[in-house]
């Protein structure tokens, strides 16, 4: 054990549920600097889940695209074929490592399997991504290849407007590799993933791993959707928006009733648990059990980046239910964690924690 190891170990000791910005301000460090003690501490066997700490068996696996994110804010009405001025902004994203950061600075104990490229934006993604507390000892390094790049254009509202991805190295992410890892895979409590895998990866990780480790999936658009469609029978969990469950479901998803006829279709081929995004009115979730179940803690006033909403919603999904909460609470989790999402200007609002959430659901819940 380090020295500073040693340190937070013993803060840890005296206030099992002290929180890790709390540490940083005692220490007078960073809170990433924090995570990713804690997070050696944990592999180490000296931290076996105090307090929101999860036990270091119980750990997540993300499988999918780890991005550079370049997000352009339009300082006034976008005019197309022209030159708009606009504030830029630099972090990392892609859906499964959003989440993966963001289940992480929740407290919980992940590991990415990615592929990046030998350029410095794969540099940069797999250092932020350690210092976030994500372990990144199981991902592929493609020799002379790019890494992935996002490009959101933000309109005037800090809604997206357009946006351009380039992901062609995650198609390097091979079935043998994916196998290379099985031992880890294999170990996790839960899987979290993406459509944009090789649709080989995307079929092994659904079809055999989702046998007995519950999948949890967000369709990203309705192109991914599509691709995701045929394997949905044996994902655990999915959160797609209106128009992505219509393409998983083959149904409409204009009203209320239509949502739920749609969720009771993919229900019906296997899955789950099924949350709905309705944007400014909240979530909808249908599971196996009978849950009819639609929550709002109101809209944001103001939105810094809604890139990033629906991923923290993700990682507060995979927490809820690795900790056993009821429904009710789960879904307030979730959408506490979009509205924290949004408020902040990166993808991931570094800020994210429990109390964060907890303080929002506070705020909006009366």
């Amino acid at each position: 054990m380090t020295k500073r190891e040693q340190e937070i170990f013993d803060i840890i000791r005296k206030q099992p549920t002290i929180d890790q910005n709390e540490i940083a301000s005692i220490l007078q460090i960073s809170r990433s600097s924090v995570a990713v003690h804690i997070s050696n501490l944990q592999k180490k066997g000296y931290i076996q889940g105090k307090g929101y700490l999860i036990n270091e068996s119980a750990y997540a696996v993300g499988i999918g695209a780890a991005n550079v994110d370049i997000h352009c804010h339009s300082h006034q009405q976008i005019l197309l074929h022209d030159s708009n001025p606009s504030r830029m902004h630099i972090s990392l994203g892609g859906v499964t490592r959003n989440i993966c950061e963001n289940f992480s600075r929740l407290g919980g104990n992940v590991k990415l399997i990615t592929a990046v490229g030998t350029d410095v934006y794969g540099s940069k993604i797999k250092n932020e991504c350690t210092l976030a507390g994500i372990d990144m000892n199981y991902c592929m390094t493609v020799e002379g290849h790019a890494s992935s790049t996002y490009v959101s254009c933000l309109d005037i509202d800090g809604d997206m407007f357009v946006a351009f991805s380039d992901m062609s190295v995650l198609q390097k992410l091979t079935l043998p590799f994916l196998q290379s890892r099985e031992g880890v895979i294999q170990g996790a409590k839960v899987l979290i993933c993406d459509p944009a895998l090789p649709e080989e990866v995307l079929e092994c990780i659904t079809q055999k791993y989702g046998e007995r480790i519950p999948v949890f999936v967000d369709p990203v658009s309705t192109a991914y959707a599509k691709r995701l469609k045929p394997y949905i029978g044996k994902v655990h969990t999915v959160k797609p928006n209106r128009m992505e469950l219509g393409v998983l479901s083959g149904h409409s998803t204009q009203t209320q009733k239509d949502i739920e006829t749609a969720c009771d279709i993919l229900l019906q081929k296997g899955v789950q648990r099924v949350v709905v995004s309705l944007g400014k009115d909240g979530c909808f979730a249908m599971d196996q059990d009978g849950l009819r179940l639609k929550k709002s803690l109101g809209a944001v006033q103001e939105v810094a980046n809604a890139t990033g909403g629906g991923d923290a919603f993700m990682g507060a999904l995979v927490y809820s239910f690795l900790h056993d909460l009821p429904a009710e609470e789960t879904l307030f989790y979730a959408l506490a964690a979009g509205i924290a999402a949004v408020s902040s200007e990166d993808t991931i609002n570094p800020n994210m924690s429990i109390e964060l959430i907890q303080s929002i659901i506070k705020e909006r819940v009366k």
